[in-house]
């Protein structure tokens, strides 16, 4: 931990190298109540990230068509989606503050376009009422799924007894699931993690209480709130909660790579899996899990395929604050330049020489005067073959801080 919030890193401890499995994959398809989810893939939650801009950026960077390598055959029953992420969702979101704000302001946190469905929108509070009255605008909004948060570990957020700091009150939680469950009609899913700390465990407890009342999947970070982002996600429980319910159960922790995600497939036997923090850092790893599912390998991009994705994405930042001008004062977006400054941390770890462009990013007043460095780097080292050859290492010990808040509910 770092001050009042967890430091969340890019990288997690000591990693396990899972080998890919001989018939384990990542299910074709999930159905969440009515909704169809195909691939059986979730883009987790992730508060300051998960906005409509990365999450069209996810869904474009995931497009992906099976083609078989010359002599192999394209598994095409397993999967007949073009893009590797089933199911999007929306950064988290206070249910007090969206019952509360004017409807052009909401359209900051719930807006989203036709190309993301399926989609869902996640809440967080602790307000029976609040969060019943929050889960019907989402509902009215046209989302596809409604979704309680349960995980995050901020403590200004647990402080308010809202995200995982409700761990603590199961019969509370049981009085959200009956409001919320009565006052929509949509998918209703939850997002928990193991439970307040190691001598609190209540995941199986609570995925038996999400089912008798009548929620339609449920999600597990299979880590405590205690530990935050550290340590090993625990995937044994994961496997204890699909044991234990019938709904389908998503497991989340850990997975870094399209092995990861078969493996945790074949290790809990859940029926998808739901990636945070690879997200930002591997934008291609939906794409390549729906490869592998299809054809058993994947890609891995290039080095131009990253200057092309750092670049869309940053020039489609620029291009949604433009858009935002002709809205409301208070549904405007400001200024890019900061969040490109928060991704690049991402985007360019493991680049060698990363650190140097991160420093040119980091001195950059606009969202242009970004782009500029980021043209001037990569085209540098496109057109210099001995450049890429540069020592990465200073990169490697790289740490990223976020506010406590921020991916507060990605793994």
């Amino acid at each position: 931990m770092a001050g009042k919030g967890f430091t969340v890193k890019k990288d997690w401890d000591n990693p396990i190298t899972h080998a890919m499995p001989a018939e384990a994959r990542v299910p074709a398809e999930l159905r969440i109540g009515n909704v169809a989810v195909a691939p059986a893939t979730v883009l987790a939650p992730m508060v300051g990230v998960t906005d409509t801009v990365f999450r069209r950026f996810i869904r474009n960077a995931s497009l992906f068509s099976a083609q078989a390598p010359e002599g192999a055959t394209v598994e095409t029953e397993v999967t007949n989606q073009q893009s590797g992420c089933g199911l999007l969702m929306t950064e988290f979101t206070s249910a007090d503050g969206l019952s509360r704000m004017r409807e052009s302001k909401r359209k900051r946190y719930l807006t989203f376009y036709d190309d993301e469905h399926p989609i869902g929108a996640q809440l967080f509070g602790s307000n029976i009422e609040t969060l019943a009255d929050a889960a019907r605008i989402v509902q009215d909004t046209g989302f596809d799924t409604v979704d309680l948060n349960l995980g995050c570990p901020a403590k200004r957020v647990v402080g308010c007894n809202g995200g995982s700091g409700l761990l603590r009150d199961l019969p509370k939680i049981g009085e959200i699931f009956r409001a919320v469950r009565a006052a929509v009609t949509i998918p209703f899913t939850v997002k928990f993690r193991l439970g307040w700390n190691d001598s609190q465990i209540v995941c199986v407890e609570l995925a038996k209480m999400a089912e008798q009342e009548g929620l339609c999947a449920v999600a597990l970070h299979a880590r405590t709130r205690e530990q935050g982002y550290t340590g090993q996600a625990r995937w044994e429980w994961i496997a204890a909660v699909k044991q234990a319910v019938k709904i389908p159960v998503i497991g989340n922790g850990d997975i870094r790579t399209p092995e990861d995600a078969a493996a945790m497939v074949a290790q809990t036997n859940c029926d998808a899996v739901m990636i945070g923090r690879a997200a930002p850092s591997n934008p291609w790893i939906f794409r390549q899990i729906a490869e592998y599912t299809a054809i058993g390998s994947y890609t891995r991009p290039t080095e131009a395929d990253r200057y092309r994705m750092i670049r869309t994405y940053f020039q489609m930042l620029i291009d949604d604050a433009e858009a935002s001008q002709s809205l409301p004062r208070d549904a405007r977006h400001g200024e890019t330049a900061g969040k490109m400054k928060q991704f690049a941390s991402w985007f360019t770890h493991g680049v060698a020489g990363g650190s140097k462009l991160r420093q040119q990013i980091f001195q950059s007043k606009t969202g242009q005067a970004v782009l500029e460095a980021v043209d001037a780097f990569f085209e540098a080292r496109l057109n210099s073959p001995g450049a890429q050859d540069a020592d990465a290492s200073s990169d490697a010990e790289a740490v990223e801080e976020f506010p406590e808040a921020a991916l507060a509910c990605g793994d």
